[in-house]
């Protein structure tokens, strides 16, 4: 948790609002692997990480609420009882989204004012999204005592999400979140919405990011494309997700479905099946296998479910160019983002400059490199 964002959010909240607020403090999260498995209720493995979002919130008595996004220097007003999506891309409709599914299930929200700043990099896949609409979530839920519980939280943000920002994503990002545990990933099933801790400590490796930097803009119709297209072969399977699905069922539909989508739905069964195997991995300390496992998962996000990009790819390939590095693959939704590397400690400094190196040449500018810690999920900050 970053002692600074949560200074900085206060600091700005009581010379704004000149009233004490409540604080909380929301992570971002990484994925280890299981990617596009959550809205197929399959099996995913994410972590909470260090880089988060910190919010201050306090009631209102002017009649109308206020939000201020700090890093943006973006400030909204509003009224409780004329919420409706803004303009697309708008950060407010987090904010919006999270109000409107509260008031759906008949809770009653006052007027309230937010302040909040992050410093989860934009874009990178790590779920500043999850993060954002938990803080909020989870601010109003303390303010006005609603009585709300954690999993109860996670949904209002999915459900914030599908309708006011328009990408009907799974459940993984806001559960990881949520649920983070310090040191920990989480196997998740995403069905039941139970999920086994598994103590991350990978001895002589360690997890390192990879940004491009690069967002292309597909990203949000290409995730809602491929969503139906899951949703409709398990339809034709009779199934209620592919995680019911057994590749020798997809084998016995080859004929009624497009080469392509045969191929995402291929993705998918194989793709729940390398996380449990990933889980086993862990649990045995291989991580030879669990660095295979990871290379085969980018792999087929790249050539099966079609979600990677020339960077992506790039980064990857240089990650297989050193006996240093395991594993590594794209992370999140695709389309730009960044790459999760199982790297030996020893290396992971020369690999980023070389990787980094390799990539400015290549495309003509830079990427980011984070070292990350796992940590605990949204939480109130005393």
């Amino acid at each position: 948790m970053s002692e600074a964002l949560i200074k900085d959010v206060k600091k700005t909240f009581l010379k704004t609002f000149k009233v004490e607020p409540i604080l909380i403090y929301s992570p971002g999260r990484i994925n280890i692997i299981g990617e596009h498995t959550d809205y197929n209720d399959g099996f995913v493995f994410p972590a909470a990480v260090d880089k988060g979002i910190a919010a201050a919130i306090q009631k209102s008595d002017n009649g109308h609420c206020t939000a201020i996004a700090l890093d943006l220097d973006s400030t909204i007003e509003f009224e409780l009882d004329k919420i409706k999506p803004s303009k697309e891309g708008s950060w407010e409709n987090y904010v919006f989204g999270v109000v409107a599914e509260i008031q759906n299930r008949n809770k009653v929200v006052g007027d309230f004012n937010i302040i909040f700043k992050g410093n989860i990099p934009g874009g990178a896949g790590m779920s500043s999204s999850a993060a954002l609409e938990n803080s909020v979530v989870f601010g109003l839920n303390e303010l006005f005592d609603l009585g709300l519980s954690k999993e109860d939280m996670i949904f209002i943000s999915q459900k914030a999400e599908h309708n006011y920002v328009g990408v009907k994503c799974g459940i993984m990002d806001q559960y990881a979140s949520m649920f983070g545990v310090k040191d920990h990933a989480l196997h998740l099933d995403c069905r039941t919405i139970k999920s086994k801790p598994y103590k991350i400590n990978f001895k002589d490796h360690q997890l390192m990011l990879i940004n491009t930097n690069v967002k292309h803009s597909l990203s949000d119709s290409a995730y809602n494309d491929r969503r139906s297209a899951c949703e409709t072969i398990a339809e034709l399977l009779d199934v209620k997700a592919l995680r019911d699905a057994s590749e020798e069922d997809l084998e016995a539909v080859i004929d009624k479905v497009t080469p392509a989508n045969y191929q995402k739905a291929l993705y998918v069964i194989q793709e729940i099946n390398r996380t449990e195997k990933a889980a086993k991995a862990i649990e045995e300390g291989d991580l030879e296998r669990l660095g295979k496992l990871i290379y085969q998962s980018h792999a087929g996000l790249s050539t099966q479910y079609k979600v990677s990009c020339e960077e992506l790819d790039f980064l990857v390939e240089q990650a297989k160019k050193n006996k240093h590095v395991l594993g590594a693959r794209m992370m999140g939704g695709g389309f730009g983002g960044c790459t999760i590397n199982l790297v030996a400690k020893s290396e992971a400094k020369a690999f980023a400059e070389t990787a980094s190196k390799a990539y400015k040449t290549k495309f003509g500018k830079e990427c980011s490199v984070y070292f990350i810690q796992l940590s605990d999920g949204t939480h109130l900050v005393k």
